[in-house]
């Protein structure tokens, strides 16, 4: 018989019992019968999921209700922005002088005139700019928000189905409760994501995605002055270098209608494909929340910023991240290939810049390592080089028109497959110059999965 009579009725009144949330909903918990208010009106003994030793429970409630602020949409963007701000707003981020802002300029129209030589896709520059740590954050939000919110949506979905039934009849206003709550905790962690990824990046396109409105090219000079150190070659070169890159990021999303939304849609798909383990999301937040230190003033905040859903990927998840980090892989490994043609007989210090962000891109930094442990995105392409490897070696058997032109549609894209033997993509393939409107008519179809005689008129537009 229990030492507490009332221990059966509680268990009956706690809708999250044998959830995630049983500890913070239920009883024992912040809404609790034993907790404040609750029948009793007792506290409740809270140093039993911190490990034993009692925190700052007029802190932590504050920390709490500032994560249940009323908001419109699934994710609490208002309060991602603002952390994003403050988290940029921890070191120096001074404003680009006119000076800068002019080179910028300069670099990015030198940079577009010599691609001219190396690519037949044109120009997509619309507008330059030299930005801020704090204005990349604001030119880039519409995107992010964009790409966090169904990752948001589905949690709120997984763990409401997650359920028992009657925890779903029971629980009443507190899964709306639980909607706000992941909602405002995802928008803290992004923020804290974005905010530190502006401290590294160089470029809007830095991270491969599509980020800014289409033509919107812009650097940040005080991320790449700190990117200059060490390298041995002078900022304006430097500059110049990730000036190109940046305009030929611009190029191929500008030149290929279809690639923003198949990047773009790949992310969401992402976040579509949440499919939270009860279980193991329980385990997870009761293992944290036992390593608290609760005399620390930072704890929760850190608790709250750290990924705490950070759980295995499900199968949906991993299929959208493979096709992500492929066409993550072909983007990079392009404007990798486009440049290197464009510096070749221009700039000497071309090779050594090239190897530098190579490094860069392959193994990653502390920003990425941050915001792929808390949204679950590795942003940086794990195949660079054999993605490079690839474009090289189908240029130079086959021209630079044959390797743009596998751009013209995302069934031509190579697979990972494809990237496993870079220097046989498309090795029996006849060049494009031997081929006559119908054969390569017919070639495409072919391609595409059709027969000879089930070519799609739209091709016609695609052939010169």
């Amino acid at each position: 018989m229990s030492d507490n009579p009332g221990d059966g009725d509680d268990e009956q009144q706690n809708p999250f019992k044998g959830t995630p949330f049983e500890h913070l909903f239920g009883a024992g918990g912040l809404g609790g019968p034993g907790g404040p208010g609750g029948p009793g009106g007792q506290m409740p003994d809270l140093s039993q999921l911190f490990g034993g030793q009692m925190p700052d429970l007029g802190q932590i409630l504050g920390q709490i209700q500032s994560l249940m602020q009323p908001y419109d949409g699934p994710v609490n963007w208002t309060l991602a922005v603002d952390t994003a701000r403050k988290t940029v707003a921890q070191q120096p981020d001074p404003s680009p002088t006119q000076r800068q802002k002019d080179a910028v300029s300069d670099a990015l129209g030198l940079a577009d005139h010599w691609l001219d030589t190396a690519t037949d896709l044109p120009s997509a520059i619309t507008s330059t700019a030299a930005w801020s740590r704090a204005e990349w954050v604001e030119g880039t939000a519409d995107v992010w928000r964009g790409l966090v919110e169904p990752v948001a949506a589905q949690s709120v979905q997984s763990i409401s189905a997650a359920l028992p039934d009657d925890a779903q009849a029971m629980s009443g206003p507190l899964v709306g409760m639980l909607g706000t709550f992941i909602g405002s905790m995802m928008g803290s962690q992004t923020g804290s994501g974005i905010g530190t990824l502006a401290s590294e990046v160089l470029s809007v396109s830095d991270v491969g995605l599509p980020l800014a409105p289409a033509g919107r090219a812009a650097l940040l000079p005080a991320n790449i002055e700190a990117f200059t150190e060490g390298l041995d070659v002078g900022y304006d070169d430097v500059l110049l270098y990730l000036a190109l890159r940046e305009a030929a990021h611009q190029r191929l999303y500008g030149s290929v209608p279809w690639l923003r939304e198949h990047v773009l849609g790949a992310v969401r798909d992402y976040g579509r494909g949440v499919d939270i383990n009860v279980e193991a999301m329980q385990a997870r937040i009761e293992e944290q929340m036992r390593g608290l230190d609760p005399s620390n003033p930072e704890a929760m905040a850190q608790l709250l910023q750290g990924g705490l859903f950070d759980l295995p990927k499900s199968p949906m998840q991993e299929a959208a991240l493979q096709r992500l980090e492929v066409v993550l892989a072909l983007v990079e490994g392009w404007v990798d290939e486009v440049v290197g043609q464009a510096t070749e007989a221009r700039m000497p210090n071309a090779a050594r810049l090239q190897e530098a962000v190579r490094r860069r891109r392959a193994a990653g930094g502390p920003a990425e390592e941050t915001f792929a442990a808390l949204v679950g995105l590795e942003l940086r392409p794990r195949r660079l080089r054999d993605a490079s490897t690839l474009w090289g070696s189908l240029r130079s058997r086959q021209g630079a028109e044959a390797r743009d032109g596998v751009w013209m549609h995302p069934d031509l894209l190579p697979t990972s497959a494809d990237l496993d033997d870079p220097l046989g993509f498309r090795d029996d393939a006849t060049a494009p110059e031997a081929l006559s409107d119908e054969d390569f008519d017919a070639e495409l179809s072919k391609l595409l999965g059709g027969g000879p005689d089930d070519t799609d008129t739209d091709t016609d537009t695609d052939t010169e």
